[in-house]
């Protein structure tokens, strides 16, 4: 399921959604203009690689720079392909905006740089050993999605669902939505037996706990300016 849209009207211009969409497509663009071999060796400085992060004396003796706890903040702004960020940044439009909204900029900055982290968190504890870089802006969209989760349970959103390449637009609650995508995350982590690998390149821990993070404790994040939480049900919808 894609989410194209959702009911929650916009409260102001959301100046940090906007600028993390500027420095995510920057960054990947500069990744394209990389020769493949060099393109390899950013991803695995700058991703985050858990045996990195649990193993300094590895790391070192594998040639990896010290400080390999900063790609917990680096790992978030890149990203694997075209489909890869598109996607990411697709979902953050959808639902990053009404955050920012009910946070504020600075704190919805803050909650989402804290998401990003303790998604990678989850994903190490699960995946101690790995030495395959995790990319992407996914864990910390995952606490917004957990954010919006818990802030507006009456949002409707509409969703793409293909069946045999036939488009089926329809609209359901967002906590119908959002739920069903935390289950899958969670599963899917729990049938992966193994540390991540190249046969399974989505890290569905980081998902899982990016999104419980954000569920939890966003409204640990100071007074929320939410003119819009918990909206009575409604099928208007505003033209962003």
């Amino acid at each position: 399921m894609i989410p194209l849209k959702d009911n929650i009207p916009r409260i102001r211009r959301p100046v940090v959604v906007i600028t993390l969409f500027v420095l995510n497509l920057l960054v990947f663009l500069f990744e394209q203009a990389m020769p493949e071999n060099m393109l390899n060796m950013f991803l695995h400085f700058y991703g985050a690689v858990p045996l990195r992060i649990m193993d300094p004396e590895w790391a070192a003796m594998m040639g990896y720079p010290a400080d390999g706890w900063l790609s917990a903040g680096t790992y978030m702004f890149l990203h694997g392909g075209w489909l890869h960020f598109l996607l990411n940044m697709w979902v953050l439009w959808v639902f990053a905006d009404n955050v920012e909204d009910a946070l504020g900029h600075w704190r919805f900055l803050a909650f989402y740089l804290l998401s990003g982290v303790a998604a990678l968190v989850l994903h190490v504890l699960f995946n101690t050993t790995s030495t395959m870089p995790v990319v992407g802006a996914s864990g910390a969209i995952a606490g917004v999605m957990g954010a919006y989760f818990r802030l507006f349970p009456q949002a409707r959103v509409i969703v793409l669902i293909p069946i045999f390449f036939i488009p089926w637009i329809v609209e359901v609650p967002a906590v119908i939505f959002l739920g069903l995508w935390f289950l899958i995350q969670v599963t899917s982590g729990l049938m992966a037996a193994s540390p991540l690998t190249d046969g399974q390149s989505v890290a569905w821990w980081a998902h899982a706990g990016g999104f419980a993070f954000g569920m939890l404790l966003v409204r640990f994040f100071g007074r929320l300016d939410c003119r819009y939480c918990y909206l009575p049900e409604s099928r208007s919808y505003e033209r962003q």
